[in-house]
């Protein structure tokens, strides 16, 4: 978020809440939509917990109405706050008011585990409002193992899930809530959650944690992904907030972590139900990196697990921000599987022999992408446009082809400027040709923070005995990768259709 939207969004906050602790990060309230968070904060009270001004903010923006179809505006939550925020309050007050709302509301909540959602449901929730004089009479509780569920008299059921790749199958969902998530090293709740929620009318589903470590490959990626569309400035479905302090280039803190004045900047609560007295002592007792991992929600980097086949140690010494591509070329795109990003990349040698490896396009959606590609094609004339149609870009095939990119008639002859579509083995092929390259000083790359970014966040998946790159296990949006690889394989496959008397410099991205 840059300062001047910051800037914005702290004297909104501060008018509208009496908020002075604003998020780094954080979707600004839409003052022309109407909300439901007054509602929620209705619940809070009743509960005896009122709403402190950030869970206030959270609840406004997260549940706004959009005007044009009386619905939910936004699908998906991600909020991240430090411990001891107050986020159960806020959460429990939204799954009760959700139960009420309508009938017939199915209702999730998950935690790291089975075990701990049990825990904070039986412990927490059910308490809670069992203890609010507002909700007796108007609903059972059911406790058998399987069975977990608060009934709501109009028909609502709010029951728990673990974290397993069947979780929420086999019915439909209207609120799922993953609690926690920097426990969560894969995204098999959300893939579990999403197509539950598919028929519903107004779904919606949040993503809440402190922040976790450099293995919570999930909750990372969603982190990159709502900071990358704040910045944007985008229109979007995802309602972001993110309560953290600034880090320079290199991953340091610019904050002072035993400093008040940095926490005040960053604890939401703090003020409310959390005092100086109380941080100061977690100061004084914790580990630097776990404090600011717990209190400042500053990603813990030092726990990490490398993926062996990623080429992240060879990659700086293959940076060459001059490097230009020397012969012909060949393009490829690829999109996130919440198609909120997209990329186009291009492969061609070198004058040295070297592969040139550069993404020229990193977009918000995927409605530019089919104009863009064609775009590429007339001024450039590649061997090939490469596009894995096993993957989220495989959705374009049919709007490419209508745009004049065809699949070869013959596959075994290609014709110049085609779409080179690998199957599921030279898609395995292209990812270990790729860390061979890298690990063999045959390519160079832009230096771009884009590709960067993805080859540091990147994991991989398997494929028979070989991999490929994790769109869904990786922390960060891999389509730059994903796209610079394919346009590699695209390259090396059509590489038979070169031209002598072509320049690839001649047109410009």
């Amino acid at each position: 978020m840059t300062s001047g939207n910051r800037t914005d969004l702290r004297t909104q906050l501060q008018e509208l809440y009496g908020l002075s602790c604003v998020p780094l990060y954080g979707t600004p309230r839409n003052p022309d939509r109407k909300t439901y968070g007054g509602k929620v904060a209705q619940i809070a009270r009743a509960f005896g917990t009122p709403l402190m001004p950030w869970q206030r903010y959270v609840a406004d923006v997260a549940l706004e109405v959009d005007p044009a179809t009386g619905r939910l505006a936004y699908r998906d939550v991600v909020l991240m706050v430090p411990r001891q925020s107050g986020k159960t309050t806020l959460l429990l007050s939204k799954m009760v008011w959700r139960a009420n709302a309508w009938p017939r509301q199915n209702i999730l909540y998950a935690a790291q585990n089975r075990l701990s959602a049990r825990k904070k449901w039986e412990e927490e929730h059910v308490a809670a409002i069992e203890a609010a004089k507002p909700f007796r009479g108007r609903f059972t509780v059911r406790k058998t193992n399987g069975d977990e569920a608060i009934r709501w008299r109009n028909g609502s059921r709010h029951g728990i899930t673990s974290n397993t790749e069947t979780a929420g199958h086999g019915e439909t969902l209207d609120d799922g809530t993953i609690d926690e998530a920097f426990a969560h090293e894969d995204g098999r709740m959300e893939q579990a959650f999403s197509p539950a929620m598919i028929t519903r009318p107004q779904p919606q589903q949040w993503l809440v944690s402190t922040a976790g470590t450099g293995k919570s490959v999930f909750l990372n990626g969603k982190r990159t992904m709502g900071r990358e569309l704040i910045e944007a400035g985008q229109p979007s479905t995802l309602a972001f907030f993110d309560w953290t302090v600034p880090l320079d280039e290199h991953g340091k803190l610019t904050m002072d972590p035993g400093d008040p004045a940095t926490w005040w900047s960053c604890m939401p609560a703090l003020g409310h139900t959390v005092t100086e007295e109380a941080v100061r002592s977690e100061f004084t007792k914790m580990d630097l990196a776990e404090f600011c991992r717990a209190y400042l929600n500053v990603t813990r980097l030092d726990i990490v697990e490398d993926d062996p086949n990623v080429p992240t140690e060879q990659w700086p010494a293959l940076a060459d921000a001059r490097s230009q591509v020397g012969t012909e070329i060949a393009f490829a795109l690829d999109i996130t599987p919440d198609r909120q990003w997209s990329s186009i990349a291009v492969c061609g040698p070198r004058s040295d022999g070297r592969l040139h490896l550069e993404v020229i396009d990193h977009r918000p959606g995927t409605d530019w992408l089919v104009a863009r590609a064609r775009e590429l094609v007339d001024r450039h004339q590649p061997v090939a446009f490469g596009l894995d149609i096993a993957g989220p870009a495989g959705s374009l095939l049919v709007e490419l082809e209508k745009a004049g990119l065809r699949r070869p008639a013959d596959p075994a002859q290609p014709e110049r400027g085609q779409l080179a579509i690998p199957t599921t083995r030279e898609v395995a092929a292209a990812c270990g040709a790729f860390t061979d390259a890298a690990r063999q000083d045959t390519l160079r790359h832009r230096d771009q923070a884009q590709l960067n970014s993805a080859i540091a966040g990147a994991r991989t998946r398997p494929i028979g005995d070989g991999y490929a790159w994790g769109r869904k296990s990786s922390s960060t949006d891999i389509s730059p990768l994903v796209a610079a690889t394919v346009a590699m394989w695209a390259h090396a496959t059509r590489a038979h259709l070169v031209r002598d008397d072509y320049d690839p410099l001649a047109n410009i991205w």
